[in-house]
């Protein structure tokens, strides 16, 4: 159930970051109570998840999944450009997280 919540959590705040940026500096409305909705929604997630996983495990695959999440959407919506070293930075992030979950005695099952 905590994996649930967490995805939860970091769809949110990805949800939230996008619209941080479509908010133009909160000039625009609409995307500006996504963003606040969004991140309320995010943190609330992460506080029941912090009842039972370790907070630097938590932030890690929240943190982590989010800047790989984010930045495939600035790709896909705002069209911002990706280069090698970026691609390459990403991987290392997705594998930190891989490998935090799979190998890790901190994280809770």
């Amino acid at each position: 159930m905590q994996w649930a919540v967490l995805s939860v959590a970091i769809l949110a705040e990805v949800v939230a970051t996008s619209a941080l940026k479509a908010s133009n500096g909160f000039s625009r409305p609409w995307p500006s109570v996504v963003v606040v909705l969004g991140y309320g929604l995010s943190f609330y997630c992460l506080s029941i998840v912090l009842r039972t996983v370790p907070v630097g495990v938590v932030y890690a695959i929240w943190s982590g999944v989010g800047i790989a999440l984010i930045t495939l959407a600035g790709w896909l919506f705002f069209g911002e450009t990706l280069d090698a070293p970026a691609f390459a930075g990403l991987a290392l992030i997705v594998a930190g997280v891989v490998v935090l979950n799979l190998f890790s005695r901190s994280v809770a099952s």
